[in-house]
């Protein structure tokens, strides 16, 4: 079974986000490091929940879709089961 692009892409968008947190995380560290060490930490973990926050939204939109054809599934599969039942 062949996925569609929407899968496709949302599957890139995770593995370039779970790159940009570990590599972001690195630089954000590294660039606030002169500040102090518990600073840089501190922004450091920010940056880390707030890219968390988007991974986690970019995985809700997959799992919508799965929702909404799975939904459009038994719809068609109700209507069949109505339509035996008038006839």
């Amino acid at each position: 079974m062949q996925k569609e692009k929407f899968d496709r892409i949302i599957s890139f968008l995770l593995g370039a986000s779970w790159a940009i947190v570990i590599f972001g995380a690195l630089i954000t560290f590294q660039i606030f490091l002169f500040l102090g060490l518990s600073l840089a930490l501190f922004i450091t973990m920010a940056f880390i929940v707030i890219s968390l926050f988007l991974i986690l939204a970019l995985d809700a939109f997959a799992i919508n879709r799965e929702k909404y054809y799975e939904m459009k599934k038994q719809s068609i599969l109700l209507e069949k089961i109505y339509s035996k039942d008038t006839k």
